[in-house]
Parts: C-alpha cells; sequence; structure tokens
C-alpha cells in the first residue's frame, strides 16, 4: 500500500479499485464550465413541454405532480444569479391565482351546478339585461371544487414558466436568438433581469434597516427603501442604455423592399398558423387540423426569421451549442407533453376527473411515469457551482 500526501491509504497498482472520486466521476453530471453549459433554450423546451402537459389535466395529483417535479429541479440546477432567486415569488403567484379563482366562484358562481350545497351567501338581485349572472347566492361543493381545479392549472403554468425564467441564463438565451427577434428580445431579457434585480434589492435594503434596529414591516418602512430601489433602477437604465449606444444597437442593413415585403408575410402566416395549429391542440374539436397547421405556422415562421434576420449586422462569439445533455433536457418536457396529450385524446376521463358526481381523483401510471421523466435534467444538466461551494 502507498500513501498519498495528505495521509490516506491509494490503492495498490493492478489492484483493480479506483479513488472514490473517479468512480463518482461518473456516477454524476460534470460540473458546469463555460464549454458545457447547457443550452438555455433547452430550459424554456422543458418548461413548456411540462406546461403543455399541465394544460391538458385538471385532476389535482398530477398537477402537483408537475409542481415538484419542476421545483426538485430549480433547487438541484439553479445558480446564484439574481433571476434564480424569483421562483418562490412564482410560487406565491401561484398560491394566489388559486385562492382568486376559488373567491370567484364563491362570490359569482360556477358553471358547474350541484346538488351539494355548502351554504348560501346573500344574493344580489341584478336586472334583467344581466339574466346568467348572479352575486351570491348557493355555494356548491361541486362548484368550489372545479374552481380549485381550474386554478390549479393555472397555477401549475404560472410555476413551469418561472422554473424556466430560474434556470435559464437570459444574456445567454439573447445570443442564441435569430437575427430578427434581437431587438425585442433585447426588450424581453432587460424586463426579466432587471425585476429579479429590484427584488433583490429590496430584500437586501430591508435586511440592512432590521441591521440598524429599524422595522421592515409597514406603509413607512415600504417608502423609505423605495427611493433607494428606484435610483439603483434609474442607474442600471441609464448604464445599459450607454453599453448599447457604445455597442452599435439598433444598426440594420440594407435590405431591398421586396425581401422585406416576403419577410412580413412569411413571418405573419407562419404566426397565424402557429394560433391556429395550437387552439387545434389545445381544444378537444380540433385536433384533426391543430398538427398540420402547427408544422406550416412554424416552417413559415422559420422562412420569414431566416430573411428577417439579414437586416442584422451583429456577430456571435462563442455560440451556444445545443448538444446532446440540451436535447436530453428539452426531450423529457416533449415526452410528458406528449404522453398527456395522447392520454387525453384516448380517455378524457383519466386526466379530467368527474366534479358532477363527485368522485375520487385517480393517479394514472403511465401519466406519472411521463411526467417523471421531467426530472431527467437533474441528473444529465451540469451542475452549476455556487458561491458557497468550495469543492474542487
Amino acid at each position: 500500500m502507498n500513501r498519498t500526501p495528505s495521509g490516506t491509504v491509494a490503492p495498490a497498482p493492478g489492484s483493480g479499485a479506483a479513488p472514490a472520486a473517479v468512480r463518482g466521476r461518473w456516477l454524476r453530471a460534470p460540473e458546469a464550465t463555460r464549454a458545457n453549459a447547457l443550452h438555455s433554450g433547452a430550459w424554456w423546451l422543458w418548461a413548456l413541454g411540462l406546461a403543455t402537459a399541465a394544460s391538458r389535466t385538471t385532476n389535482p395529483l398530477l398537477l402537483a405532480l408537475i409542481v415538484t417535479v419542476a421545483g426538485y429541479v430549480v433547487a438541484a440546477r439553479r445558480t446564484d444569479a439574481p433571476w434564480a432567486r424569483a421562483f418562490r415569488f412564482f410560487l406565491v403567484l401561484g398560491a394566489v391565482v388559486v385562492v382568486v379563482r376559488v373567491v370567484f366562484a364563491l362570490l359569482l358562481g360556477s358553471p358547474v351546478g350541484g346538488t351539494t350545497v355548502l351554504f348560501t351567501l346573500p344574493e344580489v338581485p341584478l336586472p334583467e339585461w344581466a339574466q346568467g349572472v348572479r352575486i351570491g347566492g348557493r355555494v356548491t361543493a361541486e362548484g368550489l371544487l372545479f374552481a380549485a381545479y381550474d386554478g390549479l392549472r393555472l397555477a401549475t403554468l404560472l410555476i413551469c414558466l418561472g422554473a424556466a425564467n430560474a434556470l435559464a441564463n437570459p444574456a445567454r438565451l439573447l445570443k442564441s436568438l435569430p437575427g430578427a427577434l434581437y431587438e425585442a428580445g433585447v426588450a424581453v431579457v432587460v424586463a426579466l433581469t432587471f425585476a429579479p434585480q429590484l427584488i433583490a434589492d429590496l430584500l437586501r435594503l430591508r435586511s440592512a434597516r432590521r441591521l440598524r434596529g429599524r422595522s421592515d414591516k409597514g406603509i413607512r418602512s415600504v417608502l423609505a427603501v423605495a427611493m433607494p430601489v428606484l435610483e439603483g433602477a434609474l442607474e442600471r437604465s441609464v448604464a445599459l442604455a450607454a453599453a448599447m449606444d457604445a455597442r452599435g444597437y439598433g444598426r440594420t442593413a440594407a435590405v431591398p423592399p421586396a425581401v422585406r415585403r416576403t419577410t412580413t408575410a412569411l413571418t405573419l402566416g407562419g404566426l397565424l398558423g402557429i394560433c391556429a395549429g395550437t387552439y387545434g391542440l389545445l381544444a378537444a374539436e380540433g385536433a384533426g387540423f391543430g398538427a398540420p397547421l402547427m408544422a406550416g405556422g412554424v416552417l413559415l415562421a422559420m422562412g420569414g426569421l431566416w430573411l428577417g434576420g439579414r437586416r442584422s449586422v451583429r456577430t456571435r462569439y462563442r455560440p451556444d451549442r445545443f448538444g446532446a445533455r440540451a436535447w436530453l433536457v428539452s426531450g423529457s418536457g416533449a415526452v410528458a407533453a406528449a404522453w398527456l396529450i395522447h392520454a387525453g385524446a384516448a380517455d378524457p376521463s383519466v386526466l379530467h376527473p368527474s366534479v358532477v358526481p363527485l368522485s375520487a381523483p385517480g393517479f394514472p401510471p403511465a401519466a406519472v411515469a411521463a411526467v417523471l421523466t421531467g426530472l431527467l435534467p437533474a441528473v444529465v444538466a451540469p451542475v452549476p457551482r455556487r458561491s458557497g461551494d468550495t469543492s474542487p
């Protein structure tokens, strides 16, 4: 046996035993570096796949499983960047959506009838032209349950988008956008970047007030930190405008009028086709024409974006590659979406539990397995290095 400089015993040559660090290297994802960092678009495709799966069901068990999958992946693969800290606010927003939806069902009634009356609220008399609308009246368990299922579905959609916002680097996503969408992408990236920074500034100033022995609750404390937060946002806006001006933002190349008209026609036609195809995929009665319209719209939009990119004179420095890990991450979300779409078309009762009459939601094993494929990014995506991580 040989002893290493640290005092541990190293395996003898030819013994076949490998150090634990070497064995563990093959059992976990590599550490994220500039060369192997996951493409930001893969995170959005994964999140959109989960959101599509959530839009196909009102089963609360499946929706809760989708939220759990998204939250676990965010906890395992998010960084310490400001935008990565906003995921909990999407969770709070989802809870608020569910509460608001249920409150509306309490006050305004529900389109779903029912016989299980929980209680009766005082009803406000309305004129004849407002027939079909009521304020107050009977509150049924079926109506509340339908509202809770509907609100939970919308909350799950928001949480999936929040997961993409927490995992994808907006600056690197901007690099991958087509040239035709560069200006719009800059506006979106600035909005997605500045909002979490405002939240981080607010939390930092509230912590500073607590350390000084001052109260951080109430209207007076909010007014005290509002001015420094707005001042910091204004300083960042001025610095961003100066940096964009120094880099020649807004320059365009000369393009013939015929190319501009063709670009506009292709882009608008593609967007209309995508909208109609999306409706066909989401609506049960449009399953026949949804997929062809979606495919045609995507092709037209891609042609329009390719022609529109000729106006852009910018270049890309070290563009991100959509590698095998990115395909696995985005494919896991696509598998969940495709399976739930197929399951909903084959047997809608599996994904939409009955509320009239009341029945317990099921837990279909095939749909559960499809949703659990969304956990694949927690295994294959590179592990980000956090500020407190000092391991080699």
